[in-house]
C-alpha cells in the first residue's frame, strides 16, 4: 500500500494503523541520523579545541625560551645637609658641618630576548642606561641566573645590546624571519609584567607608525597595540602567531597629554628597526672588540620534509615540550602544514608530533630529512604521528601513509 493512498484512505482503521507505523520509522531514523551528525561535530569541535594544539600556545612555547627577566643595580651617591645646619647657615653665615655623602642602590626590572645562541640580549636602553657600568642579572626561563654586561645601546631607537656571561648555547628569536605587522593580525606580549615572570597578555596589531611623547620622552614609528604592556614588560617581545617578532614593548599610554585616562594603548618598537639595529650593534661591539663568534645553531631545516609532504618542522626541545605537556626527548614538532599538501589530505595538523619515518625513530628536524634523503616523487612513506603525552596520558598515535609530490 502507498502512502497516498494510506493518506486517501485515513477512514480505514488498517491503513491509519500502517501510515502511523511508517511515520514512527521514519522518525526514528532522522532522529538516529541527527545523533549521529551531533556526536561526530562534538567529537571534530573537542579535537580541535585541544589547547595543546592552539597556535597562541604553540607560538608561547616557541618564544618562551629565550624571554629573560632582567635586574639592574646602580650605586649612586648623593650629597646630603642637616637641615638644622642650614638654618644656622641663614643666621651665622656659614655651616657647622661638612655635607655628608651616602650611597643608594638604584634597582630596575625589565625584560629582553636572546636573540643569538651565544647569549646576546636586545632589550630597551631605559631598562639597562644606568646599569652600563655596574651590575646587569638576567633571569632565563628556566630559573637559572646570569651576570650580564651592557655592550652598547641607542637612546634615540631605546634599544641596547647586552651580553650573558655565560660559555653555553641558549634558545633564540630569530631576526631575519620577523613578522609582516598586518593590521588586526593577533600579537602577544612576553614579560616580566609587574614582577611576574613569563606573563603573556593577547590582542592585535591596532595601528602602526605612531609618533607618541611619554613622560617627556618621544617615540617615533611605533606599532600600536591593545596587548597589556605593564611595567617590567619594557623590553620583552611582542610575537603573532607564529612566534615571529612582532617589535619590543616600550611603552604605555595610560593618560592622554589633556590627562584623559586611556586603555588599550600600548606601543612597541617595530621588529625592521630592532633587526636593523642590532646589525649596527654587532659592528660597535666588532670595533671594541666585544663580540663573540657565535656557536651554529643546531639543525632545524626542514626543507625536504616541505617540499615533499608540505609540513614545517621544528625540533622539540625539554623547555617546548613541558610547555606544551608532551613527553621529553621524543619526536619532532609541526608547526605547520599546508594547505591542499599530502599532509592537509592526509588530516595531520599544527601542534601534532612525529614519531617514526618508516622504520626509524626520530627525535629531530635533522633525523627527519637523512630519513627522506632518498625519496623522490610519487614514493609512499610511513609516519608514527600524533601526541604522546608526559606521565603517561593521553596517548594519540596514527600510522600515515602519506605519497611525497
Amino acid at each position: 500500500m502507498s502512502d497516498d493512498y494510506a493518506r486517501r484512505q485515513v477512514d480505514s482503521p488498517k491503513a491509519a494503523s500502517l501510515l502511523a507505523a511508517r511515520m514512527r520509522l521514519k522518525n526514528r531514523a532522522v532522529c538516529a541520523a541527527i545523533a549521529f551528525l551531533t556526536v561526530a561535530a562534538s567529537a571534530h569541535l573537542f579535537a580541535q579545541t585541544d589547547p595543546a594544539s592552539e597556535p597562541a600556545v604553540l607560538a608561547v612555547a616557541k618564544v618562551l625560551p629565550a624571554v629573560v627577566n632582567i635586574n639592574t643595580e646602580r650605586v649612586v651617591k648623593r650629597t646630603v645637609r642637616d637641615p638644622f645646619d642650614e638654618v644656622y647657615s641663614q643666621f651665622f653665615g656659614y655651616n657647622r658641618f661638612r655635607p655628608r655623602e651616602i650611597r643608594q642602590t638604584l634597582q630596575s626590572l625589565g625584560s629582553g630576548f636572546i636573540i643569538d645562541p651565544a647569549g646576546y640580549i636586545v632589550t630597551n636602553q631605559h631598562v639597562v642606561e644606568r646599569a652600563a657600568d655596574l651590575k646587569i642579572h638576567v633571569t632565563a626561563h628556566d630559573g637559572k641566573t646570569y651576570r650580564a654586561h651592557y655592550i652598547t645601546g641607542d637612546d634615540k631607537t631605546d634599544l641596547a645590546y647586552i651580553k650573558i656571561d655565560a660559555q653555553t648555547d641558549f634558545p633564540f628569536i630569530n631576526l631575519d624571519d620577523i613578522s609582516p605587522n598586518l593590521l588586526g593580525q593577533t600579537v602577544m606580549v612576553v614579560g616580566n609584567a609587574v614582577g611576574y615572570g613569563s606573563s603573556i597578555s593577547r590582542g592585535v596589531l591596532s595601528a602602526v607608525k605612531r609618533n607618541i611623547t611619554v613622560d617627556e620622552t618621544e617615540y617615533k614609528d611605533l606599532v600600536q597595540t591593545d596587548a597589556a604592556i605593564n611595567p617590567g614588560n619594557s623590553g620583552g617581545p611582542v610575537v603573532d602567531l607564529s612566534g615571529r617578532l612582532v617589535g619590543i614593548a616600550s611603552a604605555k599610554m595610560a593618560f592622554t597629554p589633556q590627562g584623559v585616562p586611556t586603555q588599550g594603548l600600548g606601543f612597541a618598537i617595530p621588529a625592521d628597526v630592532v633587526r636593523d639595529s642590532v646589525n649596527r650593534f654587532k659592528q660597535v661591539a666588532m670595533k671594541q672588540g666585544k663580540l663573540k663568534s657565535s656557536p651554529a645553531p643546531a639543525e632545524s631545516s626542514s626543507v625536504r620534509v616541505e617540499k615533499l609532504f608540505g609540513i614545517q618542522l621544528q625540533d622539540l626541545s625539554s623547555e617546548l615540550s613541558d610547555a606544551l605537556g608532551y613527553l621529553r626527548g621524543r619526536g619532532v614538532l609541526i608547526t605547520a602544514v599546508e594547505p591542499d599538501s599530502p599532509a592537509d589530505d592526509a588530516g595531520i595538523k599544527r601542534g601534532m608530533v612525529i614519531y617514526r619515518v618508516n622504520r626509524s625513530d626520530v627525535s629531530s628536524v635533522r633525523q627527519v630529512e637523512e630519513s627522506l634523503r632518498s625519496v623522490e616523487s610519487g614514493a609512499k612513506v610511513d609516519f608514527a604521528i600524533g601526541v604522546i603525552r608526559a606521565r603517561g596520558q593521553n596517548h594519540e598515535l596514527a600510522a600515515l601513509s602519506l605519497t611525497a609530490r
